[in-house]
């Protein structure tokens, strides 16, 4: 993606909704701006942007709420996420819906810039796999299924991952039996800052770690100390 991307402000807030949309204007971007989500569903299916700058607390419908049906759509938007609310619980949220990264407010807007160019070129490398060449995983029995975003138990019974913990699995079955530190669990799975994100993903392990014992008695993830983390079956694609 080129600086001819196609950038939506989301926000309630007419003078930041301006300053923001006007410094990304000035820096070569196209940007468009509405002041809630319904707004946002409206540009969305009139127009393709390659980025959503979202606000979290809303009138009406909120950010979170919002991000997480983005997150669901194949081929959608990146997504930051702009909130008031910005201790380490609300950005590990703000990571489990499935946006691409999170800031806190007032933000210098030269960091939101650089968030921006970050998100859209890992983006760019990242493109989705299109649906004719997905395919399911097994690993030890288990069954992940790309498209459906469906992970199955050994005995066939579906288990509820969160955006953020089906994105780790996800790079665990593509990295199959190799130690992943976090900044590569981050860059693969996240796209996330590194200084901000690490933290969040110990949590998101913990808590998809938890899922998975309960179905089994194999350990599946072992943490590597002072290395970060490794899948130990191997992976077949089916």
């Amino acid at each position: 993606m080129d600086l001819q991307s196609l950038i939506l402000v989301v926000d309630d807030d007419p003078e930041l909704r301006e300053l923001t949309s006007g410094f990304l204007h000035n820096h070569g971007y196209r940007v468009m701006a509405v002041h809630d989500v319904a707004q946002m569903r409206q540009a969305l299916d009139a127009h393709r942007p390659d980025l959503v700058i979202l606000d979290v607390m809303m009138p009406g419908e909120d950010g979170l709420s919002a991000a997480r049906q983005l997150a669901s759509r194949r081929g959608g938007p990146a997504v930051i996420m702009l909130s008031a609310l910005g201790s380490d619980t609300d950005r590990i949220i703000g990571l489990e819906v499935g946006a691409d990264d999170y800031l806190a407010k007032p933000c210098n807007p030269r960091e939101l810039l650089a968030r921006v160019r970050a998100v859209l070129r890992r983006r760019l490398a990242g493109e989705p796999v299109p649906v004719d060449e997905a395919r399911q995983y097994e690993f030890s029995g288990w069954r992940l299924d790309m498209v459906r975003r469906d992970l199955r138990d050994p005995s066939g019974v579906f288990v509820d991952l969160s955006d953020g913990e089906f994105s780790l699995l996800r790079t665990f079955v593509e990295h199959p039996q190799r130690v992943l530190s976090r900044d590569q669990l981050l860059d693969y799975a996240h796209g996330r800052n590194v200084e901000v994100y690490d933290r969040a993903i110990d949590t998101q392990i913990s808590r998809l770690r938890r899922k998975l014992n309960e179905r089994t008695r194999q350990e599946l993830i072992r943490t590597i100390r002072n290395e970060g983390y490794m899948l130990l079956p191997a992976v077949n694609r089916l």
